[in-house]
């Protein structure tokens, strides 16, 4: 009687899970349609990572873009703080089955939505495998509720940011002028590059002074890593040192929204159109979409 039961009930929620995307404004109606899946991610903490994933986000949805961010730093977790918002309901809890994907959907500015990753990386490795597939099954129709998806990782070189990075379709290095920044932002690229799959890498320098200074480390960057390692990366631009930032940081509210005249508003809508003529040049079936993703998490965190 008890697994008619749990049948009974997961017929119904799966109903119920219909029935809400088809009335969700935002639904795709290709199936084949696939999110492009861009990790945002830094090669240590402080450089504003969190705030780069956030506005970049927000100015993606200005441009028309149907925008989901993950906030995947398991230690931090600054986007909801960014974003102002508390939410109920994680990653985690489709995992368990507790809640449906369009559940742990909040709402943020612009039309962006936004999910609480929770302790998703780790809870990935315990789950039994039918409960795995069960969860990638479900999590696959953000394919259909948004054109890119942004995974703001956490900082540095553990385990589960690495996963997160080698699952991505591309990422965005992020680095400040700092030589600490820098020089853990090769080592980003560094491990990366001995990964059988290596993803998209584009680099954004944030709080630079001055537009030289940052050229020049994206040409120092990307030349270091071509000469020693054999990786090509893509410079996507800078944000300058802006005031307004940290002001928006003290009152909850991105940057994009606050100061909309802001030097580092102009900066990140430059990035944002950069970012999306470099994804019409390739084709949108390249992209492996949020199944693909969280299949190579999976595989990833399970070794």
């Amino acid at each position: 009687m008890t697994d008619q039961a749990e049948r009974l009930r997961q017929i119904i929620e799966n109903l119920k899970l219909k029935k809400e995307i088809s009335q969700t404004e935002q639904f795709n109606s290709n199936p084949a349609h696939k999110a492009r899946v861009i990790a945002v991610t830094s090669g240590k903490g402080g450089v504003g990572k969190s705030n780069v994933a956030v506005n970049l986000a927000i100015a993606l949805s200005d441009l028309g873009q149907r925008v989901i961010i993950l906030d995947a730093d398991f230690g931090l977790s600054n986007v909801d703080i960014l974003f102002g918002l508390t939410p109920e309901n994680t990653l985690v809890d489709v995992m368990y089955k507790r809640k449906n994907i369009l559940q742990v959907l909040s709402n943020g500015p612009k039309n962006t939505k936004f999910i609480s990753g929770g302790s998703g990386a780790r809870e990935l490795v315990r789950l039994p495998k039918d409960k795995l597939i069960s969860f990638i099954d479900h999590i696959k129709l953000l394919d259909r509720l948004a054109d890119i998806i942004i995974i703001d990782t956490g900082a540095g070189l553990s385990d589960n940011v690495m996963g997160f990075l080698a699952a991505s379709d591309e990422i965005l290095l992020v680095a400040t002028p700092e030589p600490t920044s820098i020089t853990d932002a090769y080592a980003v690229i560094k491990i990366l590059s001995h990964q059988s799959r290596l993803p998209v890498i584009k680099l954004i320098v944030n709080r630079a002074e001055s537009q030289r200074e940052a050229a020049d480390i994206l040409n120092k960057l990307s030349a270091v890593a071509l000469k020693f390692l054999n990786v090509k990366l893509e410079p996507l631009g800078y944000i300058l040192n802006d005031e307004n930032v940290s002001k928006a940081v003290r009152i909850q509210q991105p940057f994009y929204m606050s100061f909309p005249k802001s030097q580092a508003t102009r900066n990140i809508q430059e990035i944002s159109k950069k970012l999306l003529n470099v994804g019409k040049n390739a084709q949108a079936g390249n992209y492996s979409g949020v199944k693909g993703f969280f299949s190579r998490l999976a595989g990833f965190v399970g070794n």
